[in-house]
């Protein structure tokens, strides 16, 4: 199970990384424009889409650093907590927007989250 775990919670945080800093460093323009995915940037401000993106970068450290440095392990379930909570906004974005086909990576990244945040909370892993 650890193994599944660290699988998972690497792969969580190398996406939450890339989708975090393309939130975070591009315009909303830029980010509208490069995917039909990123419409539901006409909902937020400028402001609130580089903080999401500033979150889901803070939430990949905290998915990595904590194991990697053997320092405050626990912020392991806590990062895959608090990104689980991001990733059912995107959901429920993506699903009022009925952007049904856009739902289903952060369903599944949620799952992910919640896969990683049991396994490191039950030490099953």
């Amino acid at each position: 199970m650890d193994t599944a775990a660290t699988i998972a919670q690497y792969v969580l945080a190398a996406f939450m990384l890339i989708a975090g800093l393309t939130k975070a460093l591009r315009s909303k323009e830029q980010l509208r424009a490069s995917s039909p995915g990123m419409a539901w940037t006409e909902q937020f401000s400028e402001r609130q889409i580089t903080l999401i993106g500033v979150a889901e970068v803070l939430g990949a450290l905290g998915l990595t650093l904590p194991r990697l440095t053997g320092v405050l392990p626990w912020l392991t379930p806590v990062a895959a907590l608090a990104l689980a909570v991001t990733m059912l906004g995107a959901v429920v974005v993506h699903a009022r927007r009925r952007e049904l086909a856009w739902v289903v990576t952060p369903a599944v990244l949620l799952a992910g989250c919640l896969f990683v945040a049991w396994a490191r909370l039950s030490g099953a892993a």
